[in-house]
Order: structure tokens, then sequence, then C-alpha cells
């Protein structure tokens, strides 16, 4: 039964419903069904341009994601009819009725029923180039344009559409299968699986532009991946790690921001709104991910973001053990962006001079020249030690790299904060 009363406002509600939650899932499915990504990528652009031109007319579906499907696959199949480019695809056609019937047995199929994780284990497939394979996943499957997969990569966009170009044509031209790995497959490519997933979050919690600081739905895809994998996956400690990291950073969303949408810090943060049940699941994750002895990088993270959750306020955090597991973290993965959080703990620990040293250390890394929490960190120790004109140099850095509003509004009010506070030092300077 279709509502031939709705209007143009919720047929644009309801498209991007469906593109929260079921793009991907839709995507995938013509990927498994055609194993051809460039068709599934067509066709789905195609049927959400005939969702667009039918559904204000007559009314959205009950099932819009099911609409969206079958006008995908009709697509498809005119596609594959018409195109003499594509005449050698048509045995497809075919085989799309062959694949209908129970596929052989796969000891994760049953455990993951969802194509897009058979689509996250492709794109991890050794073949491929690691920074294509996680390019090309973020694209398909977390739906980013290019300008967000640069962002959550740290690359120029040019860079980031290359990669995702190569990695498409690697799997047509290698003919990579779209399935799971068998078992002697899976330990190698859990790892990239994992980094896409906490990539597509990380995007999500900290959003390459707009009004908002994030983008929920990025969010909650991530999360909803990795309980798919912990769920498949319950003895490996990495991925219950991830798990309890997201779970962790997320329990803190509704104080992350005020009424009018502005960035709280998380020294600021009212800890009584952080989610108390998704901390205390995520904290057993933890004690899970760190049982086997040795953990590795997500479970060390997570560790960090409990000590964070456990701790009534800023000034009572356990800054000596956070330091201590950051030092673990950089003999995991040595990188500039754990060198600079290690730093902004040091300063809590022991004071800002410290942390400040750690951070200029850094000043030279590639990765950091763009990425504004690094002038901002290096701002806010220079504020605390009364070095209000290099803070503000800073601050002014810090938003020529910063993308979403929230975060320039954020930037706006420290750089008055410290033009405030130069003042009133000037005021009582000796003269």
């Amino acid at each position: 039964m279709q509502d031939s009363s709705v209007n143009e406002s919720g047929v644009h509600r309801a498209l991007e419903s469906v593109f929260r939650t079921e793009r991907s899932i839709l995507l995938a499915s013509l990927v498994q069904r055609y194993r051809d990504l460039d068709l599934a990528e067509e066709v789905t652009s195609d049927a959400i341009e005939s969702a667009l031109k039918h559904w204000p007319v007559d009314g959205v579906p009950s099932r819009p994601g099911a609409w969206l499907l079958t006008t995908a696959r009709r697509k498809a199949v005119d596609r594959l009819r018409r195109d003499q480019s594509l005449a050698a695809k048509v045995g497809v056609l075919q085989a799309d009725t062959d694949r209908s019937e129970p596929s052989s047995p796969n000891s994760l199929d049953d455990a993951l029923p969802d194509d897009r994780l058979q689509l996250f284990f492709t794109c991890a497939h050794p073949a491929l180039a690691a920074g294509d394979r996680l390019a090309l996943t973020l694209r398909c499957l977390a739906g980013l344009g290019t300008g967000e997969v640069a962002r959550a990569l740290l690359i120029p966009p040019a860079t980031a559409a290359q990669r995702i170009v190569r990695a498409k044509n690697k799997i047509r031209a290698a003919r990579i299968p779209f399935r799971l790995p068998g078992p002697d497959e899976l330990a190698g490519r859990v790892p990239m699986v994992l980094e896409v997933v906490y990539s597509i979050f990380t995007e999500g919690y900290s959003a390459t532009s707009g009004e908002s600081v994030g983008r929920v739905d990025l969010v909650s895809e991530a999360i909803g991946m990795g309980r798919l994998l912990h769920t498949a996956l319950p003895t490996e400690p990495e991925v219950a790690g991830l798990l309890a990291l997201m779970l962790l950073i997320d329990a803190r969303r509704d104080a992350r921001t005020d009424s009018d949408g502005d960035i709280v810090l998380l020294a600021d943060q009212d800890r009584g709104l952080w989610n108390a049940e998704i901390i205390a699941e995520g904290t057993e994750l933890v004690v899970e991910a760190l049982s086997g002895g040795r953990g590795g990088p997500y479970a060390v993270q997570a560790a960090i973001a409990a000590l964070h959750a456990e701790s009534p306020d800023t000034d009572n955090t356990d800054w000596p053990q956070i330091v201590a597991l950051y030092d673990v973290l950089m003999t995991r993965t040595p990188n500039a962006i754990v060198a600079m959080n290690r730093a902004v703990a040091l300063a809590m620990r022991d004071g800002p001079e410290p942390g400040l040293r750690e951070l200029d250390r850094l000043a030279e890394e590639a990765s950091l020249r763009r990425y504004h929490p690094y002038p901002m960190a290096r701002a806010d120790l220079l504020q605390r030690l009364d070095r209000f004109d290099e803070a503000a140099v800073e601050y002014r850095r810090a938003l020529d790299f910063a993308r979403t509003a929230p975060e320039k509004r954020l930037l706006r009010r420290r750089l008055t904060e410290v033009s405030t506070c130069r003042g009133q030092a000037d005021r009582t300077a000796p003269t």
C-alpha cells in the first residue's frame, strides 16, 4: 500500500532515510547478484533517480528498500541486454538465476548473512593495495563522497579518486571474487575489514563538512558492522576491541554538542548525559579484548576510552595510566596522530610545557599539516601557558583547516577567549 498524500518534503525525508539505512545493503546485494561493481553502482543511481521521479506522484512505497532493489534489478537486465559493450556479461542473467539457488556451505554465511560484509571482505583482498582497498570500501559501502574519503584517509581528493578507480580496475582485471574468505584467508583479511569499519565510524564521528559535527547514520552503520563481525568472530580480540572502542566513544554523543549544535569539549561535557548502558557494554568488551594477553591497537584504544568513561571529571582521570597506554599503542601502531594524542595526555599528566615540547617534535609530520586538531592542541597548551599571541596564530591555522560549521564556531570562540585574555594581561601588566 502506498501513501499518496506524502508531500515532496516527505518524499525527500523518506529517501534520506532509505539512503541512511539501506543504500549500502542495496549496492552490496547488487554486487553479489551481478558480480560487477560498476554496473551495481550505475543501476543503484538509476533506481534512485526513478524513485525521485515516481515517489512524489505515486507515494512512498511501504517497503522503499525493496522497491529500489526491484527497480535496480530491472534496470540491470535492461542495461545488460541493450549495451553492446556489455555483451560478454549477458551470461550474468543466467548466472543470476543459478545464484538464487542455495550456495555451497561456508562457515561464515550463516553468521554473516549481510551482503555488505561479503563486499567488505572482497574489498580487503590482498591483491589490492592497502590504500586502494580502504578508499574503495569507504566510497562504495559507506557511501562517502570522494572528498569525505580523502578526509578519512588524510589524503588529497585527487589521490582518493585515483585510488577508487585503480581498485575497481584491479578487481575487474584480476577477476577478484565477491565472496567471504575461507578459513585459511580469514586471519589476513580481518585487520583490513576492521580498518574500514573504523574509518566509517571516524567519518561519522567527525564529519568532513556540513552543518553538523558528525553523521549519526555512519556511526550507526559502523557499530552495526562491528556487532555483526563480533557475532561471527567472537574469538577475535581485535573485533571485540573495535566494537568496544566505537561504543565507548559513541556513548558520549548526547553530551558532545549543546542545544545549538555547538561542540562541547570533553573537559566541559556533562557526564551525566553519557549513556551508562553503552559504557557498561563497551567496558565488558574491553575486558574481553584484553583477556588474551597482548592487546591489539583497537583494544588498547578502547582501554583508553574506558578510563575516560569511568572518570567523574577531567581532573580525576587516570592520566598516568592513559599515557602508559599510549606508550603501548605507539609500539603497536606508531604514527603521528597517536603521538599527538599521547602529547595531549602527557600535558594533562605533567603540565603544558612537556606536552608542547612533544607536539613541537611533530611539526614536520605530513599527515598533521592540514589536520586541524594538531594546531588546536598546540593553541590550547600555549593558551594555558599565557602565550596568547602564539595561541591566536595556532587557532587561526586550525580555523583554516576546519571543515564543519561547529568546528569553525568552536575555534572562533577560542580565538575570542584568547583575545580577551590577552587584553586582560595587557591591562594588568606593570608599566
